[in-house]
């Protein structure tokens, strides 16, 4: 059995060989293609109607999802830059999602306290991130705390790079919604307001973070940090407020507090996996504010409640592709909300199907994390069948 080293070194091998001479060869893409298959055993797994990500470290999850995305191959397909945080902390890394689409259109890719792993240098050599305009050029985000070791691998990668730093959650979250109205030139009205305690429940949020420019903000079930209490003053009274979980995620005490800074809605469900499908369902008609998916021909994010810093690496899979909000799942099977949702994005045809639209899954973590059996579910659940019921190849 391949130890963690081993598996390490052995997507650095891959890594290594893929796109980093001659971008345009053909011959050469093939050839990395058949190292990408030798060097990793099946890092993804692929059904008609779901993708996983065959991994349940979240470093090298991260990786893969970067690779998914940005092919790297032309510059129209590089990142600007990248964001990097540690996958010691979900609460910085969650808040730092805010920066994928817009200044990085790029990934979050993870360090820990040694530094950044073989495979994210890697990654990293084959992104050669373009330098973000809006951002005076910078490759690399790191936000939150950073070993010196990290710095001097950045340094020898010749990345320019800008930090936000801060140990507490809240402080950094409200950095980072400062640092990105800077960036854009305006600060979005809306703020998404999450519990700092309960990911299972707030992580629904960091999709769509990922995705759109409401950042997302921290409370604790009964309080409201100063930092938050700032971020929502910047607005002046106008804020438009939406806040994930229900009350034992976010008290009743709270959201009364968070109506002085605006318009206040909640965004709930009884347990993480309703949670989520409400979160992926809500659309605020008035503002825009939400995914607003309740009909077929959409995409979703499939991981577990209890994986938060999975849930960050997978996030860059709501910004390129099929923008695809995350749904939860339990490792066995799909919950009931689950379910009654798939039903709702299950593609119908009248005549052929052909017609289309079709739906599809995105799903993140190894067997271990997600089973065979529920990959094989949610595959058979978004399969497009006939309006009128019955065998889907019935007289094919």
């Amino acid at each position: 059995m391949k130890t963690k080293a081993m598996a390490f070194a052995g997507l650095a091998l891959m890594l290594g060989g893929v796109l980093s001479g001659c971008a345009n060869n053909a011959n050469d893409a093939a050839n990395q293609q058949t190292m990408n298959a030798e060097a990793v055993s099946t890092p993804w797994i692929a059904t008609k109607n779901t993708t996983r990500i065959n991994t349940s470290d979240p470093v090298l999850a991260a990786v893969l999802v970067s690779q998914s995305l940005w092919t790297a191959q032309t510059n129209n397909n590089r990142p600007s830059s990248v964001v990097l945080t540690s996958v010691d902390n979900w609460q910085i890394a969650a808040v730092s999602a805010d920066l994928i689409h817009h200044p990085s259109n790029g990934p979050v890719l993870f360090f820990n306290k040694d530094g950044l792993s073989e495979a994210t240098v890697h990654e990293l050599k084959r992104l050669k991130p373009l330098g973000a305009d809006s951002n005076e050029g910078m490759q690399a985000v790191i936000v939150g705390p950073v070993p010196d070791s990290v710095m001097v691998q950045l340094q020898e990668l010749k990345l320019k790079v800008d930090t936000i730093a801060g140990n507490d959650p809240a402080e950094v979250a409200q950095a980072i919604d400062a640092y990105y109205a800077k960036v854009a030139g305006e600060q979005p009205p809306g703020v998404i307001i999450g519990s700092m305690d309960r990911p299972e429940y707030t992580l629904p949020a960091v999709n769509w973070i990922a995705h759109m420019p409401e950042p997302l903000l921290y409370v604790s079930k009964n309080d409201i940090p100063a930092a938050t209490v700032e971020a929502l003053r910047a607005r002046n009274g106008k804020a438009r407020i939406y806040i994930i979980g229900p009350e034992k995620a976010v008290s009743a005490g709270v959201e009364q507090k968070l109506a002085e800074y605006g318009q206040v809605t909640r965004i709930s469900g009884e347990d993480p996996f309703a949670n989520a499908v409400a979160f992926a369902q809500f659309k605020d008609a008035a503002s825009g504010f939400g995914w607003g998916i309740t009909t077929p021909g959409h995409n979703v994010s499939l991981l577990p409640e209890n994986e938060p810093l999975l849930a960050v690496a997978a996030a860059p899979l709501s910004h390129l592709g099929k923008h695809a909000p995350l749904i939860f799942t339990q490792k066995d099977h799909l919950p009931d909300a689950v379910m009654n949702y798939s039903m709702a994005l299950q593609p119908k045809f009248i005549e052929s199907p052909a017609e289309g639209p079709y739906s599809h899954a995105w799903i993140t973590g190894g067997t271990d994390t997600v089973s065979a059996r529920t990959q094989s579910e949610i595959d058979d659940m978004l399969e497009i069948s006939p309006a009128s019921g019955g065998n889907p190849h019935a007289g094919h």
